[in-house]
């Protein structure tokens, strides 16, 4: 089919992300993909400041990912995983277990990162269920946060200023304290870890866990804060007789310069969920990571299993490149990578610091963000990134970029450069 067939077709039938039915904005339609580079059905080549929705941090096709792709399909690309097990995954679970905060010892592995939330939060109320105390069945978290489309996660993100308002009145109710305090380097502050203990005792009766994003809050506005926070929740969740989530699916993997953002504070969190570049970008996967504690509590229940099995757990195919991709990262010096990346990202976005409209110019670890005073007009944002050769995809009031750590110089520049311009323009 020619592409003007493709996306005519595309617009009948197919529903895009976060968009109406019919669609209102043609999509560019991608035919190829390789480095950090996106090809269009036009001939256009895009530099991809995205990494796919901050998975694709390997870029695309690269050689080691693709060859344990094809290695792990000729042995079988699937089975089910009640009854069964395979070398990929148990391979996975054993790694994630070792690079992950100290404690995390058992591994479930989820089809994505919303569905690692979902499990995450019953593992929770099992695990308060199983110990005779069912009244501990609420969350609290703080606003500004985001952990993913389906119900449970839905509940506790924003619930003013995030996606799921529609929904107020069908959500289970959680306890919102206010967003923490932003900057990563200012010193945190006492009254608002004061408003956090206040909240935690007062509904420790009824609060099965915390849930946060560690040191960045991805979608619900890529707000950075202190990792002095997440030693605050550690200490105030423990004295409280609650448990602790970490929603590390954007930030893991190096992102945010730690491999994991707690490693920022040296905690390690009751559960921590991981996503997105788990498998570098190749497949959907995600895991849920609990202490001993949390296992043995419900594994000592009335029900004494963890009552979760999607089809697809475990995927030989996905923890296969999931093993690669995780192989590829730490054989390589990734923290200069990352550095690199910040240090091109906060040079080139210096220029927006004094123009009209941004408020804000920030960035950590290879992650920049400028922030407007007004929404970002979409339309004009893809025809100006796009004039200057990359893909972009703000959000709200948001222009931010997280690219594929390989990267090059010259590519940065123009990432930089493409965001700059939408903050002119748009």
């Amino acid at each position: 089919m020619t592409p003007a067939e493709l996306l005519a077709l595309d617009a009948r039938h197919v529903w895009h992300p976060y968009g109406p039915m019919p669609g209102r904005v043609e999509p560019l339609l991608v035919t190829g993909a390789a480095g950090v580079r996106l090809r269009l059905a036009d001939g256009r080549e895009l530099v991809d400041g995205m990494s796919s929705w901050w998975s694709a941090i390997h870029g695309y096709r690269h050689p080691v990912l693709d060859a344990a792709l094809a290695e792990q399909a000729g042995r079988m690309s699937h089975v089910m995983f009640g009854g069964l097990t395979h070398e990929p995954a148990i391979a996975l679970a054993a790694t994630l277990a070792e690079i992950t905060p100290d404690g995390l010892e058992h591994v479930f592995l989820c089809d994505s990162g919303s569905v690692s939330i979902e499990v995450a939060i019953k593992m929770c109320l099992q695990y308060w269920r199983s110990l005779g105390r069912p009244g501990k069945r609420r969350l609290l978290t703080w606003r500004g946060g985001y952990h993913g489309d389906t119900f449970h996660p839905m509940s506790v993100c924003d619930p003013d200023g995030g996606m799921h308002g529609l929904w107020r009145g069908t959500l289970p109710e959680q306890l919102f304290v206010p967003a923490p305090p932003a900057g990563f380097d200012s010193p945190p502050d006492q009254s608002y870890v004061d408003t956090l203990a206040a909240e935690i005792e007062r509904h420790a009766g009824e609060l099965a866990a915390v849930i946060v994003e560690p040191v960045v809050q991805g979608a619900g506005g890529m707000r950075f804060h202190h990792p002095g926070y997440l030693r605050a929740l550690r200490e105030l969740t423990e004295a409280n007789d609650v448990l602790l989530i970490f929603d590390e699916i954007a930030t893991g993997f190096g992102r945010t310069g730690e491999l994991f953002a707690a490693d920022h504070a040296g905690v390690t969190p009751d559960v921590l969920c991981v996503g997105k570049a788990l498998t570098g970008g190749y497949l959907t996967m995600a895991a849920a990571l609990c202490t001993s504690a949390v296992a043995d509590g419900i594994s000592r229940g009335e029900v004494p299993v963890l009552a979760h099995g999607p089809t697809f757990m475990g995927n030989p195919l996905a923890a296969a490149v999931a093993n690669a991709s995780i192989g590829l990262l730490l054989e390589q010096d990734w923290r200069t990578s990352v550095r690199r990346i910040g240090a091109g990202l906060r040079d080139g976005l210096a220029a927006a610091a004094g123009l009209p409209g941004v408020l804000d110019v920030r960035s950590l670890g290879a992650i920049g963000v400028l922030q407007l005073d007004h929404p970002v007009d979409m339309r004009l944002a893809t025809e100006v990134a796009t004039a200057h050769g990359v893909w972009l995809r703000p959000f709200r009031d948001l222009i931010y970029a997280m690219p594929p750590y390989l990267t090059a110089d010259e590519d940065l520049a123009a990432i930089t450069a493409a965001m700059v311009a939408v903050a002119q323009k748009a």
